[in-house]
């Protein structure tokens, strides 16, 4: 977001930090005859599940936030999180253990039932009853139960996080309706039973999906949609040839990188919205004990070995930008710490680890991508690196659909593999916590002492602003201790016709698809 650098939250501890402006809110009453033909909305990002508790990927939370309705949201432009299927939210006492909601009494399904707080509790104690390598529960690792009392629904923490009102405001927060979802199993197919601002009309996975208003909708959202069709490719190259072909009105995640590069301002009909995000890549190691890189100085001899300009360069034409911390540019708490280790690819001490590590060379090791865009030419690139003067030997695993890398990565079958990141909130911790903390969403079996004391404290931090030094603190441990090594962060690149309006308010990093923003010009 491009704010972020300059962020300075706070969370009030003892009184209700959020409430809606008014109780009786907003409802969409769209006609028929003023909606107008769909915008057609082209995108390579996939949805792995309908189901929230069971989808953890930025092609499925895009789609979340528009048909589930959660507690909280961030509105366009606010990294305040503010009330949506509630009418107020707030911590109760001085520990920051305990956050209390009160739902709104007037909402419905999409299909007509009411939504209850009983609705609430379900939809958090089907994450909470999943292993933590399913769905979003790595994220709402804080959360030990829900209770509920009239309209007042209670989150009951491990211990204090000033993040969790973020965090039930993202894609973990939608609320499903009880009676047509199981407590503990998946919900397949294409139904989508939500309150969100959008219905879904008709979904082909991978194919299409049919975004129609809701007119039942009540919350945050204060104008009516445009209908939205999503259409889905396989590739980059895809994407570019339905774009070029006209066959969308906008393009959003991911153009090939060699055309990114030669976008041209202020091209006739051509509207380009670049904007700052906070989407990185990482190399993620297997720390298990069977791995090659359960030794710390065989992952930090990779880390020594990384040439970060050369990738940004020769694979993505420098429509990224290389990457020494865990936590992105632009983030509070950011610093660089393998670039002060290593600020550029250093053999010698590779050599030197590998040698204190008292293995033999080369290392051999697979290193795992999902094959998409340009994942191929990266971890080439990175297999030459390594290889360049025989300390290692890379065998790539290459998986051509998401699913199977993703149960692959969490099966621990690679010694290591490379994983995009896109954040769910706007705070450092979504950088910390769910990518190097204990039970992290990387299945990397990775814990470190010294990291855990510091995501508690810095969770436990009201004031946003005075946990810079313990984030700095962090991730000069995690440039230490190497359980990832970042690669590099982009920016969001959004092309639209000069039909449509609203694209640069689409997205802002967070992960939040806002497609009532988009109209006809």
């Amino acid at each position: 977001m491009p704010l972020m650098g300059s962020v300075r939250l706070r969370v009030g501890a003892t009184v209700v930090v959020v409430a809606a402006a008014a109780v009786g809110g907003w409802m969409l009453l769209p006609s028929d005859d003023d909606q107008g033909p769909a915008i057609k909305i082209g995108t390579t990002d996939a949805s792995s599940s309908l189901d929230p508790a069971y989808a953890y990927d930025a092609g499925s939370w895009a789609l979340y936030s528009n048909v589930f309705q959660s507690l909280l949201t961030l509105k366009t432009g606010s990294v305040t999180p503010t009330p949506d299927a509630a009418k107020s939210c707030g911590f109760v006492g001085g520990t920051l253990t305990k956050y209390q909601c009160e739902l709104r009494s007037d909402l419905t399904f999409a299909n007509g039932k009411q939504i209850t707080p009983a609705d609430v509790k379900f939809s958090f104690d089907r994450i909470l009853r999943n292993d933590n390598e399913v769905g979003p529960r790595s994220l709402l690792t804080t959360l030990k139960s829900v209770s509920v009392d009239g309209q007042k629904i209670t989150f009951n923490l491990s211990s204090g996080d000033s993040t969790f009102p973020f965090k039930i405001a993202s894609g973990a927060g939608s609320i499903v309706d009880s009676t047509k979802y199981s407590a503990t199993a998946e919900r397949k197919g294409s139904v989508v039973d939500g309150s969100g601002p959008y219905t879904m009309a008709e979904y082909k996975n991978g194919k299409i999906g049919r975004l129609r208003p809701n007119p039942a909708y009540k919350g945050a959202v204060a104008k009516t949609g445009r209908p939205i069709d999503v259409l889905y490719y396989e590739s980059s190259k895809d994407l570019q040839t339905a774009w070029e072909s006209k066959e969308i009105d906008l393009t959003y995640r991911q153009l090939p990188p060699e055309m990114l590069a030669q976008l041209k301002p202020g091209e006739a009909n051509v509207r380009i919205s670049e904007q700052d995000a906070t989407e990185t890549r990482n190399m993620v190691f297997n720390v298990r004990q069977a791995s090659k890189f359960h030794d710390v100085n065989v992952r930090r001899a990779v880390a020594y070995l990384v040439d970060r300009p050369k990738l940004a360069q020769d694979v993505f034409h420098n429509t990224v930008e290389p990457l020494y911390d865990a936590i992105p540019k632009g983030v509070i708490g950011h610093s660089t710490p393998f670039f002060d280790v290593a600020s550029k690819p250093n053999v010698k001490k590779a050599k030197a680890a590998l040698e204190e590590a008292g293995v033999k060379t080369p290392v051999s090791f697979t290193l795992g991508y999902y094959l998409k865009d340009s994942a191929k030419a990266e971890a080439e690139l990175l297999k030459k690196q390594l290889e360049a003067d025989d300390l290692f030997s890379v065998k790539l695993v290459e998986k051509k659909e998401w699913t199977a890398f993703q149960a692959d990565y969490k099966a621990a079958k690679f010694d290591a593999f490379n994983v995009g990141w896109v954040a769910d909130f706007p705070d450092p911790d979504n950088y910390s916590q769910p990518l190097v903390g204990k039970n992290n969403s990387n299945a990397s079996a990775y814990e470190n002492p010294k990291i855990e004391r510091l995501i508690t404290k810095t969770q436990a931090a009201s004031d946003r602003g005075s946990t810079v030094d313990d984030f700095k603190a962090m991730q000069k441990e995690v440039a230490n201790d190497v359980p990832l090594v970042p690669l590099w962060q982009t920016k969001d690149y959004i092309l639209s016709n000069g039909k449509v309006g609203g694209s640069e308010y689409l997205s802002d990093g967070t992960g939040l698809w806002r497609l009532w923003e988009l109209n006809w010009l």
